[in-house]
């Protein structure tokens, strides 16, 4: 009877490594095949930032072993701080799931945002798609022509929420240099806040190059536009008389706050996963995404929507969203007296 029952605790151990050993010899092909993976987009539909989600999602199932599907899912709000948060504490942490959020999380984090329930250094950071350089813009007819206008007349811009680069980046802008902006919040994206302008309802708004090139080709071509600001760490060769927000500074002080800001524009249009996913499974990740970058069919299809291509791996992504924690407490706090969010 002992000799049984020692022949079957030793059977039941060796049946559980059998069982076990094909979970542990995995490769990442057999997890990936068949899966689903979820491409969480902070924002609306038909802006510059799901365009690029979508883009992604439709291409970058074919370069990781197993050749998953992608499946975009919009959780607007917040300025994509609710997909954020879902991304960073509810989403499976196993390398199914792919999101694209806000490029000024990594300050926020920094300036002690409200509801920011997350580190952006722990999201594993899959790669950049291209830079967001943002404008601010109004419609031709309005009688504000360069940005030093603004000192002197109020101008009406539309927006989404408080948190959104929609509203940050003209809002800290107004708040360093004394620009009048006045920000109307509610429009669900950039696609409204720009109708609302050809409506009357106001008279300006301020986004990515991306979006306004997409919804509206023909707007600075034919001049229908007038662009008063850049935000960027260089300026765009399709806006080379335009100013960039830190050069508008009158100081070094108010240059380094403003350039601080606009360096969300480097983070840009991104792709990143949740937080412990296996290594082997986020560097699977960060090698598709590389590979989709130089995918023809994805390169025709970003060309076909008119946005740009600008990628970074996500190596050095990761490093430089690590560097805004660099960023010294005296400069932050400066930085955070005129975030708009606060």
């Amino acid at each position: 009877m002992r000799l049984l029952r020692f022949l079957g605790h030793g059977a039941v151990a060796a049946f559980a490594l059998v069982v076990a050993a094909p979970a542990v010899a995995q490769s990442l092909e057999e997890f990936y095949r068949g899966k689903q993976l979820n491409m969480i987009i902070g924002y609306p539909t038909g802006g510059s930032n799901d365009i690029y989600a979508r883009t992604v999602a439709r291409h970058i199932g074919k370069h990781i072993p197993g050749n998953p599907t992608v499946i975009p899912r919009n959780m607007p709000g917040g300025g994509s701080l609710i997909a954020a948060n879902h991304v960073f504490n509810v989403a499976p942490r196993d390398g199914t799931t792919l999101s694209l959020i806000a490029p000024t999380l990594p300050l926020e984090e920094r300036l002690g945002v409200p509801n920011v329930k997350l580190k952006t250094a722990e999201f594993n950071w899959i790669g950049r798609v291209a830079p967001s350089v943002n404008m601010t813009f109004v419609m031709a007819s309005v009688p504000v022509k360069t940005i030093q206008d603004t000192f002197k007349r109020e101008v009406i811009l539309g927006a989404s929420a408080r948190s959104s680069t929609v509203a940050i980046y003209p809002a800290v802008l107004g708040n360093v240099i004394g620009a009048k902006f006045r920000i109307v919040m509610g429009y669900p994206s950039s696609t409204a806040s720009m109708l609302a302008m050809e409506r009357g309802e106001v008279e300006g708004h301020s986004t990515s190059l991306e979006v306004v090139r997409a919804v509206h080709p023909e707007w600075l071509p034919e001049r229908k536009i007038t662009a008063l600001v850049q935000y960027a760490l260089q300026r765009h060769p399709e806006l080379p008389d335009v100013p960039m927000s830190w050069e508008l500074g009158r100081n070094d002080e108010e240059r380094q706050i403003l350039r601080i800001v606009a360096n969300a524009t480097e983070v840009g249009k991104m792709i990143l996963s949740t937080p412990d996913t296996p290594a082997e499974r986020i560097q699977a990740l960060r090698r598709a995404f590389d590979a989709t970058m130089k995918d023809p069919a994805f390169q025709a299809e970003l060309k076909t929507q008119r946005v740009e291509l600008g990628p970074m791996t996500g190596e050095e992504l990761q490093k430089l969203v690590v560097e805004v924690g660099t960023v010294s407490p005296a400069i932050i706090d400066k930085v955070k007296a005129i975030y708009p969010v606060n």
